[in-house]
């Protein structure tokens, strides 16, 4: 479960988060292996002053170094000695020339893949050389990166689109097939164009189409349909063009969720709805199996019955519907 160094800490304080309580044995196991998976630049980045800390998370489950180098490397964790790491934020928050910056940490390739797609507009704006942009795009590591991402990435850096999807599509080879025949419904309401947080640059609809885009690319047969006031029947399209036309498939208005189910008139194995779970009526049950995705953050939603429910939009979603329901012949 722990892919990066900050999930040791938090792992603990979801542990923790009905009180403190002693970690049982299995849980110290875990972390103590996890634990020697990371090197200094990793735990340096991570090493945040959280209510729990990785060095409280190394005496809890009293891990044993591999080597006398991670030895070391745990001490100076521990005495707080760790050597800065080479991170966008550490580069420009020395106050050095932000084009020099970027294009240092690109030829190097010091960027991860989120903190590339998160900074290409501040990039933009600090006119770094397009041809380091196009060639970190093309090595970028694709893990646990969703369509969403690049969704928004295309939005404030358009010209870089075209790279963008390439690397978008690249990231969902592989991936095994829902068996069977999906219908995607996809919310286009107004409210879907509302951000995902007081915080976030990001929209709901970013985060529905990304779904879409992936879904579509995994799923054995797909129809895809938009709602609003109306249903409308979307081209089967991959990549952006599958954005593009969710995007302009109706106007962003009313959400009419149970009318438009209603209104699907062709057999399915699962009916998958990407929506912010809105509602102006009511929704029946599915005719088949039935998720209910929300991308936003109500606490109460629509469609009960025989929907089930599942609140996010990471990779994980594909893997609890595969692990959900019975196998397809």
């Amino acid at each position: 479960m722990i892919q990066r160094a900050d999930e040791l800490a938090e792992f603990v304080a979801m542990y923790w988060s009905e009180g403190k309580q002693p970690l049982s044995a299995q849980v110290k196991k875990g972390l103590a292996a996890a634990f020697t998976k990371f090197d200094e630049y990793a735990l340096a980045k991570y090493n945040r002053a959280t209510p729990v800390k990785l060095r409280d998370v190394l005496f809890l489950s009293h891990a044993k170094p591999v080597d006398a180098a991670q030895a070391e490397l745990w001490k100076k964790l521990v005495d707080g000695t760790l050597d800065s790491p080479d991170t966008w934020e550490v580069a420009l928050s020395g106050g050095a020339d932000k084009r020099e910056a970027w294009e240092r940490l690109l030829r190097e390739n010091k960027l991860g893949g989120l903190a590339l797609l998160r900074n290409l507009r501040n990039m933009a704006e600090a006119k770094v050389d397009e041809s380091l942009v196009v060639q970190g795009l093309g090595r970028m590591k694709t893990e646990r990166v969703l369509p969403f991402r690049f969704i928004a990435a295309a939005r404030y850096a358009p010209q870089w689109e075209s790279e963008l999807e390439k690397v978008m599509l690249r990231s969902l080879e592989g991936n095994a097939k829902l068996r069977g025949k999906t219908v995607l419904l996809v919310d286009v309401s107004g409210s879907m164009d509302a951000p995902l947080s007081s915080r976030s640059e990001m929209r709901r609809n970013d985060a529905a189409y990304g779904l879409a885009v992936l879904l579509r690319e995994i799923a054995e047969k797909v129809s895809i349909y938009s709602f609003s006031d109306n249903l409308v029947r979307v081209a089967n399209r991959s990549g952006f063009a599958l954005r593009d036309a969710l995007n302009a498939s109706q106007p962003h208005s009313g959400t009419y969720l149970g009318k438009a189910i209603g209104e699907i008139d062709e057999k399915y194995d699962r009916l998958i709805v990407l929506t912010d779970e809105q509602s102006h009526d009511a929704v029946p049950n599915p005719k088949a199996l039935g998720y209910m995705i929300n991308v936003a953050s109500y606490q109460n939603g629509v469609g009960y019955g025989r929907w089930t429910h599942i609140d996010g939009w990471s990779e994980s979603v594909i893997e609890y519907i595969r692990a959900a329901e019975p196998v397809l012949e």
